[in-house]
């Protein structure tokens, strides 16, 4: 079963416990969201399309946590001319993972707040690093252990972004790292 829904401007294929990056919501992490505005519901050969929405519809998710994307370098140029002005910007987004899809007429199990998205912040919020610092041991006393497990702990760093992997590096108090690209990180890590 999977659905379309309209998440904070943008349209999703979604589907029961898949993970989704949105533009950032204003709720806090380990909070339920649902969404009412289900454009199309498909469960095996059964299609549900709404006009626009279908009334009743749901999906409910839980925010896993709010982080940046990658940095997008915006760079104009007119040539001959002497002009050149470089811009960067990183998104702001949130991590859900989609709990239920519940069709027209069906109760959902639990009451979740109506997600509203966010307004650009100038102020960092606080980052909490303990969940981090308990699963980087665990991989580290792995890849130490045999290199059949290195090579597969390489291919977990090699899945993750280039946040996560910053994000580890300063963990681990490596120097450097905000210069560091993706491939450089992970040698560095592991």
């Amino acid at each position: 079963m999977y659905a379309i829904v309209e998440i904070a401007g943008q349209q999703f294929k979604v589907e029961k416990d898949q993970k989704v990056f949105v533009h950032r919501l204003q709720t806090e992490e380990g909070k339920k969201v649902s969404f009412d505005n289900v454009l199309l519901l498909s469960d095996g050969d059964k299609v549900t399309v709404g006009a626009p929405a279908i009334g009743g519809a749901q999906v409910s998710a839980k925010v896993l946590k709010h982080l940046k994307g990658d940095k997008v370098i915006v760079f104009k140029k007119k040539r001959r001319k002497g002009y050149r002005k470089k811009n960067g910007h990183r998104q702001s987004l949130t991590e859900i993972l989609i709990e239920s899809i519940v069709a027209s007429g069906a109760k959902p199990t639990a009451k979740a707040e109506k997600a509203a998205p966010a307004k650009e912040e100038k102020k960092a919020e606080p980052k909490a690093a303990a969940p981090k610092a308990e699963t980087k041991p665990a991989s580290a006393k792995a890849a130490a252990d045999k290199p059949a497990k290195k090579a597969e702990a390489s291919q977990d760093l090699s899945s993750l972004t280039v946040a996560e992997l910053r994000e580890m590096a300063k963990a681990k108090e490596i120097t450097g790292y905000s210069s560091m690209k993706k491939a450089e990180l992970i040698a560095a890590l592991s």
